[in-house]
This record gives structure tokens, sequence and C-alpha cells, in this order.
């Protein structure tokens, strides 16, 4: 190669590094496993009682900064933090990161059901509290102490993502099987040294695998993902929860320990292949936008569980939320606050106009049960379950407010 065609290859390149380079990024994870067997199971049956861990159980944590702002993200693997203790974690964190931007946080949850209670609806039976106070002080402060490794530990880095679609062989809507959103978007972050430094993979499915089977503590096939992931990759590795409400899980799977490993396993791969030929993020804008919500509570239940302490948080005619949008670079993020319909994660994918990756995080920023489409509700329906799923949502206009304040905020 000629000498100044070499160093106009050089000067692209540089050019190019020094232009995705702008990002500081930085990630880390901490272990919230139970300390004692004083812990019930959440998800299926009361009176699961912890025995042991399968596989260790993570809150996992990201920081992205430029030079204006920051943005932090949260994964747990449990049923589903609620909106209290996201407030719970941004006044710890405010106190524990001067200068970080606590309110721009965005909490999300893996939802396996081989986790401890943290909702309270799975104890020894429904008049009894499944939630060990101890270990919940041990969820949030872990939390505060990821985030503070994470910005502590910032490094330029260059953002890329890929998609694609998984799940088509063991992933099912089982009351509308014509409807699901199989996206998997995938957004990675990578060091000076060609380093991960943290991936983020965005995808919609029950981890159930180990419904009501396991005596041991696991994250089911997400626990396989990041055994894989951690390997092949190294870095830090973020599952985020896509829309399973109305009802997307495995179907046709054997219920073990192994088998849900091996799922998780095969996810791994797929994230790894699809890495191969990434795109590159366009620019180094930062945003964070957020509405604090009222949603209307037409479920006597949830206020029985209030008033009688199995549920920790106030429900009256109406419950407090949030919902978020955010921005990094050309892709950008929408939180729906519990198990949503499929059809709203479509429809909020229509709502984003960003040109890159377009992630859609369900139980983020709470976990308000099913929220479902409006014909769950309608009297005589045929569709399957709905009578389950409407018992464990707060109320038919719950979708329709998310939508329409999603749009606001995206616009």
């Amino acid at each position: 190669m000629k000498k100044s065609l070499f160093l106009a290859v050089l000067a692209t390149l540089l050019t190019f590094q020094m232009n995705a380079q702008t990002f500081r990024v930085g990630a880390a994870q901490e272990n919230i496993n139970p300390d004692s067997d004083s812990l019930y199971f959440a998800g299926g049956k009361n009176n699961r009682k912890f025995i042991e861990v399968a596989d260790n159980l993570y809150v996992k944590a990201v920081v992205i900064s430029n030079n204006q702002t920051s943005i932090g993200m949260l994964t747990f693997d449990c049923i589903g933090l609620m909106y209290p203790q996201l407030q719970e974690i941004r006044e710890k964190v405010a106190k524990a990161i001067p200068g970080f931007p606590a309110q721009q946080i965005i909490m999300s949850s893996t939802h396996t059901h081989s986790g401890p209670d943290v909702v309270g609806l799975w104890g020894k039976d429904l008049m009894h509290s499944g939630v060990n106070e101890a270990h919940m002080k041990k969820i949030v402060n872990q939390a505060v102490v990821a985030l503070q490794k994470a910005w502590n530990t910032r490094r330029s880095g260059i953002g890329r993502y890929a998609v694609g679609s998984f799940g088509e062989d063991w992933v099912k809507n089982i009351s509308e099987p014509g409807l699901l959103d199989r996206t998997l978007t995938i957004l990675q972050f990578k060091d000076a040294q060609n380093k991960n430094i943290v991936t983020l993979v965005n995808f919609a499915c029950h981890p159930t695998i180990l419904d009501d089977v396991a005596a041991g503590a696991s994250a089911d096939y997400v626990g396989g993902y990041y055994r894989y992931a951690d390997s092949a990759q190294g870095g830090i590795h973020l599952f985020l929860q896509g829309a399973i409400g109305g009802w997307v899980q495995p179907e046709d799977v054997p219920k073990s320990h192994a088998q849900a490993m091996k799922i998780g396993e095969k996810l791994g791969a797929y994230v790894v292949s699809r890495l191969k030929q990434p795109q590159t993020l366009s620019n180094s804008q930062l945003v964070f936008r957020r509405q604090l919500v009222k949603f209307p509570l037409q479920n006597q239940g949830f206020q029985q569980l209030s008033q009688a302490g199995v549920v920790k948080r106030v429900f009256s005619d109406s419950v407090d939320s949030e919902i978020a949008y955010a921005a990094i670079g050309n892709a950008a993020m929408a939180t729906h606050p519990g198990e949503t319909s499929p059809a709203l994660s479509l429809s909020t994918r229509g709502l984003m106009k960003n040109t890159g990756p377009k992630m859609i995080l369900g139980l983020s920023q709470d976990a308000l049960g099913y929220i479902l489409k409006p014909s769950f509700f309608e009297t005589g329906n045929t569709i399957p379950h709905s009578q389950y799923l409407t018992s464990m949502s707060v109320g038919p206009q719950t979708m329709a407010i998310i939508r329409e304040t999603l749009q606001n905020l995206i616009k």
C-alpha cells in the first residue's frame, strides 16, 4: 500500500474512532442471593420455601455518560421490583454518588419465578406476606453499590448494536397465539482495546422453565445466558425483559435446571453471532424523560392486600407509578411498568422515530402485574386464561394510559 493511501486510511480510522468514543461507560454486578431459609419463592404457587442456590441472582448496573449528563440502568433477577423500591434506590444514590443525576435511573426486572418474593403475594398463604425485609434491604443496598462501581469505572466506549428475531421454536403466547414480538435487540459498548464493557440484551419471554419445580434460587434461562455470555465475551451483561403479558412463556420445554441453562446458552450464542456484523451508534446524545402517572385502580384485590399489609404499598382508587423514555445515541428505550401485552410492545415501536435500535423494557420502573388489551376484560370473552390475567391487573385503562404517556414523552 502506498504511503499516502495508508495515511489516508489511518486518518479515516482515527477519525471514526474519535467520533465513536464519545461515551463514558461503566458497568458492574453484585450478588443478591438469599442469605437464609426464611424466604419464599415468587411466582406460581404459594408456600415454596427457599432451600439452596442453583445459580447466582444478580443486580447488574450500567452508567452511560456524555459531556452533559448521565443515565443509569439496573436489572434485577427477581419477579419484579416496584416503584417504591426505585424511589428508595434513587434517594440512596443521590447521597452516595455526588454528581450523578439520580432521577435518571431506569430499573428493570428479569421476572424469574425462581427468586425470592419481593412483592408479598407468595408467602405461606394469601394472608401472609412472603417478603423478607432483610433481603429487600440487601437488594436495594447492592443496587446502590453496583451503580457506584459502574460510575467509578467509566471509560471511553464505542456504542454498537444489532437486531434480530429469536425464540420461534419455544416462545409462545398461550392467550393469543398469533400475537408476539420476537424482536431481540442488542446494545454493546467496547473500550479502546476492543474489550466488552457492557452488553444489553432486550427480549421478551417469561423465565419460567423452572416454574413451580425448582427448590433452588435461579435466574432461569437468563442465568444460562449470563454464563455463556460471560465466557464468550467478558465484561458485564444485562438482560432486559420485554413485553411478556397476555401470556408469553416457554412452551414444550422440559422443566429442569439443565434445560434452562441450555436455552440460555442458545440465546447467548445467538447474541454473539448477531454481534459479528454490528452497526455503530450514529451520535452521542443522551436523553432521559419521565412522567409520573396515576393509574385508576379497579381491582379491589390490590386494595385488600395493601390494607392487610401483604403488599406494602399504597393502593387506593389509583396507584402512583412512572413511565420513562431514554435515547442513547440513535438507540432508544421505552419503559412499561408491568407485564404488558405484545400489542403494546409493537405499538410502542411504532411511536419511536429513532433510526437505531428500539428497546421495549417490560417490568421497568414498576411491576404492576398484567397490563392487557381491553378485550381481556369484556364479559363473556373466550380468551384463554383471561380470568386469571385480569385478576392480576389494576384495570382495563392502564394500557391506553401507558401508550398516551409514551407518545408525549417521545415527542
